[in-house]
């Protein structure tokens, strides 16, 4: 939804659904759970509209690259980059004249529990094992 400003606004509760499936080659572990992650956050919604499926992959294999102790100083600066034209950034939020809608009323009067946050299942909990077709 865009006001008459041009400030779309997304939704707080994220992305519903599955992430789109990965577009490049054979995903490190690290990458799917970036992946999983960022496809359901507000951002997302918009990144779906525009099919930018491919530079949100290119943006988590670059910060799965940028977080490993021995990075180079250029691909931390790429993440800084995508984090701001991804809109990940309060910068890029305001670059892409993003806001983030408020909570609905239903979330802002429950108390708050104890309980342990229900966890998503990943792309690898939706993976098989296929024998290999030995002994057969």
């Amino acid at each position: 939804m865009t006001d008459k400003g041009g400030w779309r606004t997304l939704p707080a509760e994220g992305r519903p659904g599955e992430a789109p499936e990965w577009p490049l080659t054979t995903p490190a572990d690290r990458e799917l759970d970036l992946w999983e992650d960022l496809w359901a956050k507000p951002q997302a919604v918009v990144w779906e509209d525009m099919g930018q499926e491919l530079e949100v992959a290119l943006f988590v294999r670059t910060l799965a690259e940028a977080e490993r102790a021995d990075a180079r100083v250029d691909v931390k600066k790429m993440v800084r980059s995508y984090l701001d034209s991804l809109g990940l950034s309060v910068a890029g939020m305001n670059r892409n004249r993003w806001k983030i809608a408020p909570p609905l009323e239903d979330e802002l009067v429950e108390a708050p529990t104890l309980q342990a946050p229900v966890r998503r299942p990943s792309a690898r909990d939706r993976l098989k094992v296929v024998p290999s077709g030995e002994g057969s």
